[in-house]
Formats: C-alpha cells, sequence, structure tokens
C-alpha cells in the first residue's frame, strides 16, 4: 500500500493553520479570512518551514468554489437575475471596460506591451464571488434588493471572463504571444453556442429533472444518501458543464443551484451542504495565501500600491458612478463598490493562462496576487465603512442628499392617483416572492396598497398596471413620504433585508404614530430584538409568511377601522 500523504498532510495543515490563525485574525478585530490568507503564506513555498502541496491546495479550493457558488444558486433564482439585468448587465460590461483600461495604462508606464497589459487589466477587472458571498452572508445582505445586484453583476462578470478564457488563445497571437493560429470569429461563435447550450440544457431539462430526482432521494428517508445526492449534484453538474460545454466550473455549478432551487427541498439541500462549503471556503483562502511571494511587497512597493489602487479606488468608483448613471439610490450605488473593490478565482485562472500563452510575465502574477490578497483582507472593512460613509456623506453634501433621491419619475408617485387611494392604505415596502403573495391577499380583498420597491424595472410594471408604486429604498424618508405614510393605516416590510427596518420602523411612526407595523425576518434573534425595539409583529416562518402576514394586515385594518 502507497503511503503518499500530501492529500491528508495538506488538508491538516491548512485547516489546522486557518482555524489558528483566524482566531488570531478575530482576537485582533480583524476579518477571520485574513487569518487563513496567512497561513497560506506560511505553508506557500515562498516562506520557509513546511511547504505543502500547492498543486493539491488549488483542486481542494476549485472544489470549495463550485460549493460556494452552488449555494449562491439555490437563493439566487433565475427572476432574481432577470429582475436586475437592467443594471447588472450594462453595469458589469461597462466596468470591466474601465477597470481593464486603467490596468492597461498602468502598464504602458511600467514598459509592457498590449497583450500584457489586456491580460493584466482584465485580471484587475473581474472580482471574487467567493469573496462577495462570505460578505454579504456575513451582514445578512445576500437576499437584499443591493445583495442580489451585487451578486447578479459578478454572475454578468463571470459569464464575461468566459468568453475571454475562450478567446484569449486565439488573440494571443496578434497580441504577441503563443497564439494557436485559431480563427476569432469561430471561436467566439463556438463559445456563445456552448453557453447557450449549457444554460437552454439547465433551463428546459435541468430544472424538471433534477429537482426530481432530489424528491426521489429525498423519499428514500436516509440523511446521509441525501447529503450525497446534494454534493454529487453540485459538483457533477459543474464538472460535465466544464468538459461538455467549456464553460467554468463555478458558474457550472451556480447554475446547479438553480434549477435545484425549484424543488421545494432547496432550503434544506442548503442546511446540509453549509458545513462543508463553509470548510471547503476556508481552503480557498489558505490556497490564494500559498500562491503568494510576500517579496515583491518590498522589491516592487509602487507597483503593488498602482495596482491595490486600481482594485479599491478605480473600479469602485467607476462602479459608484455607473449605478448613480443607472437611476439608482446613493445606497446601492455605495453597497455595489465595496462590492466590487477586490478580485480572487477568476483573476488567477486569467493570470495562469496569460503566463501560458506567453502574454503575461511571471512578475503580473504576483503582483496579481499582492493586489488579490490585500483586497480581500480590506473588503470586509470596506463593508462596515458603507452605513458611516453614506451617513457622511448625506450629512456633509447638499448634492450626495440629491443623489441619495434621484431625480427619478419612478421616484414620484404620480399626481393622478386618486387621493381615495391613498388613505388607509398599506404601504407595502419589497415586492419579491413574499410582496407578490400579500399584494394578490390585498387584491382579492379590496384593499388599497402602495407599493415601495428599490427595482425601478418592478415599479414601472406595476404602474403599468395602474398600481400606485415607490422606486428606492424605504428606509430613505423620502420613499415613506411619496408612498403618503402619514395617512397609511399599515406598514408592512416585506423585504428580506432586514438592515434597514429600524429606520423604516422610525421614520413610519414619526411621520404617523398610530401606524401598526408587520415586519418579516428569517432569525428568531432577530424578531425578539426587532419586537423589542418597533413594538409591532415580526414574523419568522417563510412558508407561512405571506399567508400570516397578510392575515395580521387584515385583521389590523378591520380593528383600525372599528376605532
Amino acid at each position: 500500500m502507497q503511503h503518499d500523504i500530501s492529500l491528508i498532510t495538506t488538508i491538516a495543515a491548512a485547516l489546522g493553520l486557518g482555524l489558528l490563525f483566524g482566531m488570531l485574525a478575530v482576537r485582533l478585530r480583524l476579518p477571520a479570512l485574513v487569518g487563513y490568507l496567512a497561513a497560506g503564506v506560511i505553508i506557500g513555498p515562498a516562506t520557509p518551514g513546511f511547504v505543502a502541496d500547492v498543486h493539491l491546495a488549488s483542486q481542494l479550493a476549485e472544489i470549495g468554489v463550485m460549493l460556494l457558488m452552488f449555494g449562491v444558486g439555490l437563493h439566487f433564482s433565475l427572476d432574481d437575475l432577470l429582475e436586475v439585468k437592467g443594471i447588472a448587465l450594462p453595469g458589469a460590461v461597462l466596468q470591466i471596460a474601465v477597470a481593464t483600461l486603467l490596468g492597461m495604462g498602468l502598464t504602458h508606464l511600467w514598459g509592457w506591451d498590449l497583450g500584457a497589459g489586456l491580460v493584466f487589466g482584465l485580471a484587475l477587472s473581474v472580482a471574487s464571488t467567493v469573496v462577495l458571498l462570505r460578505a454579504l452572508e456575513d451582514r445578512g445582505q445576500l437576499d437584499s434588493f443591493n445583495g442580489r445586484i451585487a451578486v447578479g453583476w459578478l454572475v454578468v462578470e463571470d459569464l464575461v471572463t468566459v468568453l475571454v478564457l475562450v478567446l484569449l488563445p486565439a488573440l494571443a497571437g496578434p497580441l504577441g504571444g503563443k497564439g494557436d493560429g485559431g480563427s476569432l470569429w469561430l471561436s467566439l461563435g463556438k463559445t456563445l453556442l456552448q453557453v447557450g447550450a449549457f444554460i437552454a440544457f439547465m433551463l428546459l431539462v435541468g430544472r424538471k429533472l433534477f429537482p426530481w430526482f432530489l424528491w426521489r432521494v429525498a423519499k428514500t428517508g436516509s440523511r446521509e444518501l441525501f447529503t450525497l445526492a446534494v454534493i454529487a449534484a453540485a459538483v457533477g453538474i459543474a464538472y460535465g458543464s466544464s468538459h461538455l460545454f467549456g464553460v467554468s466550473f463555478a458558474l457550472g455549478a451556480f447554475f446547479a443551484g438553480m434549477v435545484l432551487r425549484e424543488s421545494e427541498l432547496s432550503h434544506r439541500a442548503a442546511e446540509e451542504t453549509l458545513p462543508l462549503r463553509d470548510a471547503f471556503s476556508v481552503l480557498f483562502f489558505v490556497s490564494v495565501g500559498m500562491l503568494f511571494d510576500p517579496r515583491v511587497l518590498v522589491e516592487r512597493p509602487l507597483e503593488v500600491l498602482g495596482v491595490v489602487a486600481i482594485i479599491l479606488v478605480g473600479k469602485s468608483l467607476a462602479a459608484f458612478v455607473l449605478v448613480l448613471a443607472l437611476r439608482y439610490p446613493l445606497n446601492t450605488a455605495i453597497t455595489v463598490s465595496a462590492s466590487l473593490a477586490q478580485i480572487g478565482e477568476f483573476s488567477f485562472i486569467l493570470a495562469a493562462l496569460g503566463i501560458s500563452l506567453g502574454l503575461l510575465p511571471e512578475m503580473g502574477q504576483n503582483l496579481i496576487l499582492a493586489g488579490a490578497i490585500i483586497s480581500i483582507a480590506v473588503n470586509p472593512l470596506m463593508f462596515k465603512l458603507v452605513g458611516p460613509l453614506q451617513e457622511r456623506m448625506l450629512s456633509a453634501s447638499e448634492r450626495a442628499r440629491r443623489l441619495a433621491r434621484s431625480p427619478d419619475p419612478l421616484a414620484e408617485l404620480p399626481m393622478t392617483v386618486d387621493h381615495g387611494r391613498l388613505t388607509n392604505q398599506v404601504v407595502l415596502v419589497g415586492y419579491g416572492r413574499v410582496g407578490k403573495r400579500i399584494a394578490q391577499e390585498l387584491d382579492g380583498a379590496g384593499i388599497h396598497y402602495v407599493v415601495a420597491e428599490q427595482n425601478r424595472d418592478i415599479v414601472d410594471q406595476l404602474r403599468r398596471r395602474d398600481q400606485p408604486a415607490v422606486a428606492g429604498n424605504a428606509a430613505e424618508p423620502a420613499v415613506l413620504i411619496q408612498a403618503h405614510i402619514a395617512r397609511a393605516a399599515m406598514l408592512v416590510i416585506a423585504t428580506p433585508d432586514t438592515f434597514h427596518v429600524r429606520a423604516m420602523v422610525e421614520t413610519a411612526k414619526a411621520l404617523n404614530p398610530a401606524i401598526r407595523c408587520v415586519v418579516r425576518t428569517h432569525n428568531e434573534e432577530e424578531a425578539r430584538l426587532l419586537r423589542a425595539e418597533t413594538g409591532g409583529t415580526v414574523l419568522v416562518d417563510e412558508h407561512e409568511l405571506a399567508r400570516s402576514m397578510t392575515r395580521h394586515v387584515l385583521d389590523g385594518l378591520a380593528l383600525a377601522q372599528a376605532h
């Protein structure tokens, strides 16, 4: 029997040191992932002492990326993706273009050629979905509207990167590298055909086949088989999508989660795989640290500073301006900017391909890794600054206050709305899955309501149906004022984003002390806090959420009318 235990040694060293340095980072009030990155540097080949197997670690990290993207898909439906296409699609494409040009401009100052600059700029333009997910999950914003925009934005970036990975070999020759001599248009057509075929297969076949398969396994009553089926589906679909359709493992796993979300067992699937996803995400960050050579910080400090400036400042400013230009509020612009202020897994893949094609020098990969590690370490801190930064901008600048409430015609309720519909009405915040069900019940009962929703496309559709609706974040007083909260009988917060609930309730009670509030949440602890602070009704169970909230609305309105 062969006693080659490099796999066990790598896992043990990565998890053990990850735990040790992660605890140390938390004690120092730093994000735990900073400790995971430091653990990777310690066991990497660039530092003395024990050296783990970098090749094995990268493969383990790839599994972690698959499982994490699969988990995102379980929470992110196709409808969610289509809801944010109006901002995610143009925003991601334009932001990639701006960041790539910034990277090319920087390398031009270093004397690099066009091919090296293009690969380098593209690597700096693509944010890490893994890092973003951890940041959004830690803050409970994954299901929020801003969270859906950020995830949708990165999904578009992933799709663009898939095209780049396939086209780059055909472009390598003209750019001065080792090209394959293939036709650019043939490569582009083949890539679009493969990606289109994969998406069509998953939507037409996968949406029916995989949920049915999961039900068959669940009926066996075996928890082990159910967990195995979920993991096998995530990894198997990711692998098959890569080898049959040429898309990335991460994108294949994401669509696997999206189709399995059609099953009523999706919540159980997410819960069963959570421990494994967390463990492999640690391996991902450790593997990133293993690739890093700390000497670049001493030998090339100005170059590293330039790279970090593009990632943290250039990309963020570009995204900030683009989101505001698309008429979304200040909070959304700041949140998306913070989400994109890092780079990760796809950047490493692009850098490796650039080196293999003779386009990118070795120093380029080291600078990309330095930028990735620094930006990943700093990114959680940037998320913490979102709230204080917004408050500071609003208090110090009149222009910021105007941006927070942009001159969007959908941000104001039309003057043509009958005033009879704006008295004793329900103000419904959020028009997602739960909000739609509540609206249907209210329509059936003949009760007037005004919708406050951040998605402009949804607000536009509602107005076309003659339903009063206002676009914007209901945490902003101007949005609730436009919804005529002062004359409303009840405020119903159906959005899963509990981050701004307190501000909504405080504004509503300040303008209408007698108003009744009904709030949704996924967390019992959060529910207790909200009940104590808001004095309203707080509901937790998502499956019966819409029905329960509507019952409270109807009972509350009847009581209010009786008085």
